[in-house]
């Protein structure tokens, strides 16, 4: 694991940490700084990352608290982002 991804996977557990602890601003901090580091470093997020950070405002996402979590018959999850509203898909 390079040093881009050691970072990466610290700044995701402070995100949560953050997140769980009710501190949205300090959470999107963290999610923005990793976002950072995988582009300078062109390298990718971890799916858990992806899956739980919203790409329009950069919030840290826990479903039923910041996030509505629904599946679908199409065999796919959506995933609302309760700050801005914006909506994410992928299979299941």
């Amino acid at each position: 694991m390079t040093i881009a991804e050691e970072r990466i996977e610290r700044l995701h557990h402070l995100a949560s940490e953050a997140a769980a602890e009710r501190d949205t601003d300090l959470a999107r901090e963290y999610v923005r700084l990793a976002r950072r580091v995988a582009e300078r470093n062109r390298c990718g997020l971890p799916k858990e990352f992806r899956r739980f950070t919203c790409d329009e405002c950069d919030a840290y996402l826990r479903p039923g608290v910041d996030a509505r979590v629904r599946t679908r018959p199409g065999g796919h999850v959506v995933i609302r982002c309760e700050h801005c509203g914006a909506t994410k898909r992928y299979p299941y």
